[in-house]
Parts: C-alpha cells; sequence; structure tokens
C-alpha cells in the first residue's frame, strides 16, 4: 500500500531544518519554531491521514500535549497507522519522545521522504480535520485577539499541501554569497574549505554505509517477524521466546498504563 524508504539520501536535496520547519508549517497550517517540538508525534499522525485517510483517529490524537506518556500515546497511533498502509519503519519512540534535536530531525528527513514519495497531490484541511486546534508556539499576545484567528470557520479554504516546498531552499545561495564573503579571507582559507569539503563527504558515505547495514539487518528482522506471526497459532516456545526478544522494550522504557485500542478491540503494541 505504501511506498516505502530506506535511506534518507536518495537525492542530493537534503533540507535544513529550516526548510523542514517552514514545509511542516505550510503543509498541516502548524507554527513549530523548533524541530525538538516533533516529539509529540502529533503533526506525523495528521501527515498520515493526508496520505493515508482512515488510518489515524485523529480525535485521539493530543495536539497540544506536553506530557512524555501522552506523546507516546500519539507515537502508538502512527504505529498502528504504518501498520494498516504496511509502511516498514520503526519508530524510535524512547528516543524521540526525549525531545532531542538529533533524534527528532533524523526522523523527521526519513519521513519528508516518506511523504514526497506517497503524496498524490490532493487537497486538504488540515485545521478543519483537527477541529480548528492551533498547534505549536503562540506566545504573541496579538496573535490571541488577531482577527485572521477569529474568522468563522466556513471561510477557510482547503489547503494544498506542499510536498515539495522550494520557497526556503531558494534563499539559500544568497545566504551562502554571504557566508563565503564575510568568512573566506584568502587562499589559505580556500584550501582549509576544501579539507573541510572532503571531511564532510567521508562522514556522508560513512553514514550511507550504515544505514545500509541498518536497513539490511532490520530486513532479516522483519522477515523473522513475520515468519513467527505465520506460525503464532501453534504456540511453539521457541516461537515466542523469539517475539519477546524482538518486543522487547529497552531498560527504564514503560508504557502508560492507559493503552490505546485499536479497532479490534486488541491492546496495540509498538
Amino acid at each position: 500500500m505504501a511506498v516505502n524508504v530506506y535511506s534518507t539520501n536518495q537525492t542530493s536535496d537534503n533540507l535544513s531544518r529550516h526548510d523542514i520547519l517552514a514545509w511542516l508549517n505550510d503543509s498541516i497550517q502548524t507554527n513549530y519554531s523548533k524541530i525538538e517540538e516533533l516529539c509529540t508525534g502529533a503533526a506525523y499522525c495528521q501527515f498520515m491521514d493526508i496520505l493515508f485517510p482512515g488510518t489515524v483517529q485523529l480525535k485521539k490524537v493530543k495536539f497540544n500535549t506536553k506530557l512524555e506518556h501522552e506523546y507516546i500515546q500519539n507515537f502508538k497511533l502512527l504505529q498502528n497507522a504504518f501498520k494498516k498502509s504496511q509502511t516498514d519503519k520503526v519508530i524510535p519512540v524512547d528516543r524521540l519522545v526525549k525531545g532531542r534535536f538529533q533524534d527528532n530531525f533524523e526522523f523527521v528527513q526519513w519521513f519528508k521522504r516518506f511523504f514526497d514519495a506517497n503524496y498524490q497531490g490532493n487537497e486538504y484541511d488540515a485545521v478543519a480535520a483537527r477541529d480548528g486546534q492551533q498547534v505549536g508556539a503562540t506566545t504573541k499576545p496579538t496573535n490571541r485577539v488577531s482577527p485572521a484567528v477569529k474568522k468563522p470557520p466556513p471561510q477557510r479554504q482547503p489547503v494544498r499541501v506542499a510536498s515539495n516546498t522550494k520557497s526556503p531552499s531558494q534563499l539559500k545561495p544568497t545566504t551562502q554569497r554571504t557566508v563565503n564573503n564575510n568568512s573566506v579571507g584568502g587562499g589559505g582559507d580556500s584550501g582549509k574549505v576544501e579539507e573541510l569539503k572532503q571531511q564532510l563527504n567521508e562522514m556522508r558515505l560513512t553514514i550511507e554505509g550504515l544505514e545500509k547495514e541498518r536497513d539490511f539487518y532490520f530486513g532479516k528482522l522483519r522477515d523473522i517477524e513475520i515468519t513467527c506471526q505465520e506460525y503464532e497459532q501453534e504456540n511453539l516456545p521457541a516461537l515466542k521466546s523469539v517475539c519477546d526478544i524482538l518486543y522487547q522494550t529497552e531498560d527504564g522504557f514503560a508504557p502508560p498504563e492507559d493503552e490505546v485500542l485499536v479497532d479490534n478491540g486488541e491492546e496495540e503494541e509498538y
């Protein structure tokens, strides 16, 4: 059902954090100002509603929560949507909910590639879909009394999601010229720049190799999981032990007591 993406290095168009935030805010009409704010998981749930309608119950999504156990419940909803859409991706929930930049930036970079591979260009009114909830930083007093915020809901028009936002990247050449003019003064500096570029390319190759190795072993684990599920009804102790290892969480990580249920009434695993 879903077009799966296993690497973030499929194209050379690597977006910065500012480009990612601009794409997010423009696509689902939010006010995110930091990558770290994506640790709630709410934005991904709404994007899945765009890509695969019906895979996420948006009424259960906590869009403005600041509680970690509710972040986890949002990611459970996301994982359930991944299963329904046959998306092969393990969500590192225990790392994402901590709100660290690097973990969330890596995940949103992958998700942007995944979105571009699956988006069909359909129009979508994100604010109406989440019952008018405002999402992201809204600390300025003027925003609370702004006439634009108080417009009646019928006046909102469906927003076409920007899957390939280019406006932020179009500003890059000007910014790059300014940095180069201020920081590179002579021939000696240009040699240092070339050396740094070479080191950066080596790091990218190393990361790409690690990602391929990770995806290889993930594929093996996925095959093992499918095999275990095929023979689940036979109640073999060895298969049960393998499944226990596959679904074991890290030390110090515990799911909330109030579990989210899937449609058939069984508790959802993640």
